[in-house]
């Protein structure tokens, strides 16, 4: 069986809450919880749940543009969690990301141009001037933009252009690893798909590997090859996305996939209605953290707090009842 490209193990991440006159910690949230998960080379991982529920956070724990508070990040074998210096900007090299938010992520007073040549200047990867505005000049044309764009700003382009601007940055580079936060979230439907194609195009000719996190489900299932659920900081259930749209174990899967729109409902299961609110992650409750919301819950579920395990052939579920 071949090496996963990217492993982590246990990742977890907590921010501080801070009180009182000397601004001691208080409390803490707990964002990510003890994540494992593995992603193939050339593949696209999506992740998905609820806004709250810590996908961004890991995903930016992965690439250390936030550190972990505890657990391992490996990159092709190689244990990344404490690089610093120049081990960690040579790791920025590999590892990129793309925002979900195409007018805020951009810096207004930079052309198109100088945007995309900056990581080129950071990381010094050519000596000349000429070098680095041909390398742009063809990052620009490599996704559906004109050489003529370099010398605008931001404000002069749709949204759906800026976001093609933030993937020509993350690709300056020559990256093998890109962190997909969202990227089309923020756009209109009808240039979502655009994105999408293009991303997909880009892994095929540039061998990239995706994590790619979004809530909506229908994108996800489109160019994902395996999907991970996540619930208040923890992975509820990874499978191939074929497997885990046909056959989902976890009920809060299974209450997400039947909120998908589709265009005739009469075919459709019931819509499963979950109960109560999304738990504080500053106080999640015991056991399984589902189990207040959850329409399966037996007794066992408030003390027990599952762990992935295989409940089909390459199909994870923290579970009991699956």
């Amino acid at each position: 069986m071949s090496q996963p490209f990217i492993q982590i193990k246990d990742i977890s991440k907590r921010f501080p809450i801070k009180g009182g006159l000397l601004s001691r910690e208080v409390a803490s949230v707990k964002a990510v919880q003890n994540v494992s998960l593995e992603i193939k080379k050339g593949e696209t991982l999506g992740l998905v749940g609820e806004s709250g529920c810590g996908k961004s956070t890991l995903g930016r724990c992965i690439i250390r543009l936030i550190e972990p508070s505890s657990g391992q990040i490996f990159l092709e074998g190689k244990n990344v969690t404490n690089l610093q210096g120049e081990d960690l900007r040579a790791l920025r090299r590999k590892m990129q990301i793309i925002f979900q938010d195409p007018y805020a992520s951009l810096n207004p007073r930079m052309t198109v141009g100088s945007i995309i040549s900056e990581p080129l200047e950071i990381h010094n990867l050519f000596d000349s001037r000429k070098d680095r505005l041909d390398r742009v000049k063809q990052l620009i044309e490599l996704v559906g933009l004109r050489p003529e764009h370099i010398n605008r700003y931001p404000h002069e382009f749709s949204g759906g252009q800026r976001q093609r601007i933030g993937i020509a940055r993350a690709l300056a580079v020559d990256p093998s690893f890109i962190v997909c936060d969202e990227p089309v979230s923020a756009l209109d439907v009808s240039i979502q798909a655009q994105v999408i194609n293009l991303l997909m195009d880009l892994q095929q000719r540039l061998g990239l590997t995706y994590l790619f996190i979004a809530h909506d489900l229908k994108v996800v299932e489109h160019i994902s090859n395996r999907v991970a659920v996540m619930y208040l900081g923890k992975v509820a259930e990874l499978a191939d996305a074929d497997e885990l749209y046909q056959h989902p174990q976890h009920p809060y899967t299974r209450a997400l996939l039947s909120a998908i729109p589709i265009p005739d409902p009469r075919g459709k299961d019931q819509r499963i209605i979950l109960t109560g609110d999304v738990p504080s992650p500053i106080n999640p409750p015991s056991g399984c953290f589902f189990h207040p919301r959850c329409p399966d819950m037996i007794e066992e579920c408030k003390a027990t707090c599952p762990s992935l395990r295989l409940t089909r052939p390459e199909h994870e579920t923290a579970c009991i009842r699956a």
